[in-house]
């Protein structure tokens, strides 16, 4: 056991916040602003036709379970967990978390504009849906779980929790609801609110509260990180590849680039998921630890 470095998990905190936000404008701009990555957008949407028949009805299941109810119930039992663990503060920053995510998501959806470039027209009227509503609500509740259970619980909620919200993020783009790059926008935000939200655990943290590195799950972390990573580089060799066939307007296209397009999209949502859950958890033995002092 040992005292919490606090100063040196506030820096890493706040260069996490930053970089995550980075990361949000990176896909905003490249997404929404350039004829290249709406062109991407387009193909990997369009792709979600093929063999949509067979999994229509758990996608639309998986969908229509993320309701405001199911919201606000899934964030009074998780603030309810902190309460009962005697952590009102955690139950706070959980509560700050999914509300502030979930808020921030909608601001951005009705603030930022989609131009019209013409690459898809049957979509044109839509404008802009970025971040995906229904992934956000997913990971934040994924997110603010790890940051309430206690040390034994995380690491099995950390792998359950960004399978799931992956499997969200991707069943949207199955749906045709949204494109791949709403569901990593959103994963990104909920990001941002995870480090906002250990910083303000951190101010009320108590000088003698102290750490066990055993609750680190370093392992769990690294497959998550590592496992994301290499999701995320499959992806940009696929879309890489896929870039090459612009030429083509994205309706056109025949069957394997648009199933790349899909299939690498699904893989960079998941890794997404998987790098900023491994984030989260590796860094919540710092922030919430299991003696308060």
């Amino acid at each position: 056991m040992r005292v919490t470095p606090r100063g040196g998990t506030a820096v890493w905190l706040v260069l996490l916040a930053l970089v995550q936000t980075a990361a949000f404008i990176v896909v905003w701009r490249f997404a929404l602003y350039t004829d290249v990555g709406q062109w991407i957008d387009t193909a990997a949407l369009t792709g979600n036709r093929i063999g949509r028949d067979h999994i229509e009805d758990p996608v639309d299941r998986i969908l229509n379970a993320m309701s405001v109810v199911s919201l606000l119930a899934a964030t009074v039992t998780i603030g309810f967990i902190a309460l009962i663990r005697g952590r009102v503060a955690l139950a706070v920053a959980a509560t700050l978390l999914i509300a502030g995510a979930n808020v921030t998501t909608q601001l951005l959806k009705y603030g930022l504009v989609r131009p019209d470039y013409g690459i898809d027209p049957e979509r044109a009227y839509v404008g802009n849906s970025l971040p995906s509503g229904h992934t956000t609500v997913a990971a934040s509740v994924a997110v603010a779980l790890v940051l309430v259970l206690p040390p034994k619980g995380r690491a099995f909620a950390a792998v359950v929790g960004a399978a799931y919200a992956a499997l969200a993020g991707v069943a949207t783009l199955s749906a045709g609801w949204h494109r791949p790059s709403d569901a990593v926008a959103a994963f990104l935000v909920v990001g941002v609110w995870a480090a906002l939200a250990g910083l303000l655990l951190l101010i009320t943290q108590r000088e003698q509260a102290k750490v066990s590195s055993a609750d680190a799950h370093r392992g769990v972390a690294l497959l998550l990180g590592i496992g994301g990573l290499l999701a995320i580089a499959g992806c940009a060799l696929a879309l890489s590849w896929l870039a090459g066939q612009r030429a083509t307007a994205a309706a056109e296209l025949p069957r394997h680039p648009l199933f790349v397009g899909y299939a690498g999209s699904a893989a960079g949502i998941a890794g997404t998921m998987g790098v900023v859950m491994a984030l989260a958890l590796s860094a919540v033995h710092r922030i919430v630890p299991r003696h308060k002092g």
